[in-house]
């Protein structure tokens, strides 16, 4: 290989380098201080993905189809823009609380040996086990006691 390409490529690389690393910088300096993504942004994006497979599959049917289509092509865009304003919101605080409940949330499907019921007077959420019949439950944080069936 003749030295004059062998510069040119240095050069080259050299140029290709700092441009991508002004780009990494600037990027990062647009994302100081945003949500980013949690677990809540993780799982709009699997169901905006799986709704567009759908809407897809939708639209080739034609007639009614196309409509439904359409409609979960709608919803697609409409999860993709909460996606997108949760993932450069400043608002760290709610971002934070939104992903909280989502966690508390998806944790109930996970358990599977305890019931979570709301407290009627303090709305406080409680655990009790399951298949334990008709149950006298006593709210940690008001004392108010009410019947449910587990």
């Amino acid at each position: 290989m003749p030295p004059a390409e062998i510069a040119f490529r240095k050069v080259v690389e050299t140029v290709f380098r700092k441009m991508f690393q002004r780009l990494a910088e600037s990027l990062r300096r647009l994302m100081l201080g945003r949500c980013g993504v949690d677990q809540l942004n993780m799982f709009l994006l699997v169901l905006v993905v799986i709704l567009s497979v759908i809407s897809v599959f939708h639209s080739f049917l034609g007639g009614s189809g196309a409509v439904v289509g359409m409609f979960v092509n709608f919803l697609c865009y409409l999860l993709l823009l909460w996606y997108l304003f949760r993932f450069f919101s400043k608002n760290l605080e709610k971002r934070i609380k939104e992903n909280r409940r989502f966690l508390s949330w998806i944790s109930r499907f996970k358990d599977r040996e305890n019931r979570y019921y709301r407290c009627p007077n303090c709305k406080q959420t409680v655990r009790v086990p399951k298949g334990r019949g008709k149950i006298c439950i006593k709210c940690p944080k008001c004392g108010e006691k009410f019947i449910r069936k587990t």
